[in-house]
């Protein structure tokens, strides 16, 4: 199976940005410790500090859906229930 690369966006209530950059940092060396994580980087934007995006690349798409379903996301989703005002995910294939 290819490798995978995910981009994720994370838009935040503007009064929530320092809790949800708190909570997405905490994830960080989680993930990076992972089985299939080959880069798990965290970005805020230099002009909307409300929008928070995560590059990553796993070894396949069943490992990265096993980090998912991993407790720390859980958590994670708890901590900020009702935070976030919008959140998508694309699935990529690096293609050159």
């Amino acid at each position: 199976m290819s490798k995978l690369t995910i981009v994720a966006n994370i838009h935040v209530k503007p009064d929530q940005i320092d809790l949800v950059k708190a909570e997405l940092e905490k994830l960080l060396p989680i993930t990076r410790a992972e089985a299939g994580c080959l880069q798990y980087d965290l970005h805020q934007d230099n002009s909307d500090p409300a929008h928070f995006t995560f590059y990553e690349n796993w070894e396949s798409r069943d490992l990265w859906q096993t980090h998912m379903n991993a407790p720390h996301l859980a958590a994670y989703m708890a901590a900020t229930d009702g935070a976030v005002a919008e959140f998508t995910i694309s699935e990529m294939t690096h293609i050159g």
